[in-house]
């Protein structure tokens, strides 16, 4: 009796990683809200493109750039936060499959996420840098402490990850 319920609460428990399925098909869809922001980013400046100042054409390409790290960072969340919590995902033999997929565990994937959030908040700075006389300096000193933060961070959770693989060597 005690071990049927046990292997119970041990199926239920397996089973419940199936909840976490909604959380990755709404980070779906805001990628493709994020493909409705870069549609629009880029309809909004092809008309004036000639009409655009050097400075202003470099902006518009940030902004783009900013957006497919975006996205880039939800596909990789997305891909390897289901494989990694719910299931493998079946590709058969596709060619097209990512090379990383099914490879990048959590703390390789915390990483990734990491890297990417300091390349995205790069191209903000990037941009605000761009337009250095238009800021307000505090607000600058803002930007460029709450980067550094970000740099700081994962190069400490990149340390700690090289720790940890270290511990496990011995």
């Amino acid at each position: 009796m005690k071990k049927a319920v046990e292997h119970r609460l041990e199926q239920l428990i397996f089973s419940s990683r199936w909840l976490m399925a909604p959380f990755y098909l709404g980070l779906i869809v805001s990628l493709a809200l994020l493909l409705v922001k870069f549609v629009q980013e880029l309809i909004h400046i092809l008309p004036n493109i000639l009409a655009l100042k050097d400075t202003e054409v470099i902006l518009a390409v940030l902004t783009l750039v900013d957006l497919s790290l975006a996205g880039n960072l939800l596909l990789m969340v997305i891909f390897a936060g289901y494989e990694n919590f719910v299931s493998k995902i079946d590709t058969g033999d596709s060619e097209d499959r990512p090379e990383w997929m099914g490879k990048v565990d959590f703390s390789g994937l915390k990483l990734k996420l990491v890297a990417s959030i300091v390349a995205i908040s790069g191209i903000h700075l990037l941009k605000t840098f761009m337009n250095v006389h238009q800021v307000n300096k505090e607000d600058l000193g803002w930007q460029v402490g709450i980067h550094m933060a970000f740099v700081v961070s994962g190069v400490l959770l990149a340390y700690m990850d090289k720790l940890a693989h270290a511990a496990k060597d011995h």
